[in-house]
């Protein structure tokens, strides 16, 4: 946590595989406007939270844990944001515990709606998601962290810098983490389409980014319906998936130019 003790509360959520560092560069440039900023680590990624077995991941269990960190803090609601794992539990805490949510900045992830019917029937972001399989098996772990973790390492390409690699690598190469941080997938928490998430009514600014792999543009372009509340879509050019790492100062214009509503 850092910024004015009296600055708005603007909880930032990280995403797979990464951790709080994720926002190391957009945080000074919210504080220096004023803002409060809290930036967790995420159950499984936290020392303190790593409870066994996918079923402990459960998306309401995730936003459970978003809303207890306020609880501790004693704020009734705060900004909300969120990078791929991170917007997911955005998205719901928007939709789900709207009460909670001032604003809602999502970066990278659609509402879930868009990606579901995306999955239906768009046969682009089947390919792009095929990833999900491989993350669920029970493989996966050993496999991601063989040959001194380089399939995780391959995760980032050449679009995060080696120093922020290296943290990520060493987090997710302790005993025991990279098996609780993929239990966000093997919750199947994305794949829960009978459970319906419902609109958003806060203000909201989405984020994406024509590099990202992680959601077509059918996904990215049904997620406005989704959203009863005002809404801002952003496309970042010549940007990854890894858009807090790779532009972090565009991140944080967003997010204040949304704050300031």
């Amino acid at each position: 946590m850092s910024g004015p003790k009296d600055g708005e509360p603007v909880l930032l959520l990280h995403g797979f595989p990464q951790s709080r560092r994720a926002w190391d560069k957009i945080v000074p440039a919210l504080n220096a406007a004023g803002l409060r900023t809290i930036a967790p680590d995420q159950r499984g990624y936290s020392d303190g939270a790593r409870p066994v077995g996918a079923d402990s991941y459960a998306l309401p269990l995730l936003a459970g844990d978003a809303m207890g960190i306020l609880d501790a803090l004693g704020i009734e609601s705060a900004h909300v944001v969120g990078h791929d794992w991170g917007s997911v539990v955005a998205w719901y805490l928007g939709a789900r515990h709207s009460e909670r949510v001032r604003t809602l900045t999502a970066v990278s992830f659609p509402h879930l709606e868009a990606y579901w019917y995306a999955l239906r029937h768009d046969p682009r972001q089947r390919e792009l998601s095929q990833y999900i399989a491989y993350f669920v098996s029970p493989d996966s772990t050993a496999g991601m962290l063989a040959d001194d973790a380089a399939q995780l390492r391959s995760l980032f390409g050449d679009t995060v810098e080696p120093d922020q690699v290296r943290h990520y690598l060493d987090l997710h190469t302790r005993p025991g983490v990279l098996d609780a941080t993929l239990n966000w997938y093997r919750s199947g928490s994305l794949l829960a389409e009978h459970e319906g998430l419902g609109p958003v009514p806060v203000p909201t600014t989405y984020i994406s980014s024509d590099g990202d792999l992680a959601a077509g543009r059918v996904a990215v372009d049904r997620t406005e319906r989704h959203v009863t509340g005002p809404y801002r879509f952003v496309l970042l050019e010549g940007v990854t998936h890894w858009q807090p790492e790779q532009a972090p100062l565009r991140i944080a214009e967003e997010i204040l130019r949304q704050v300031s509503r």
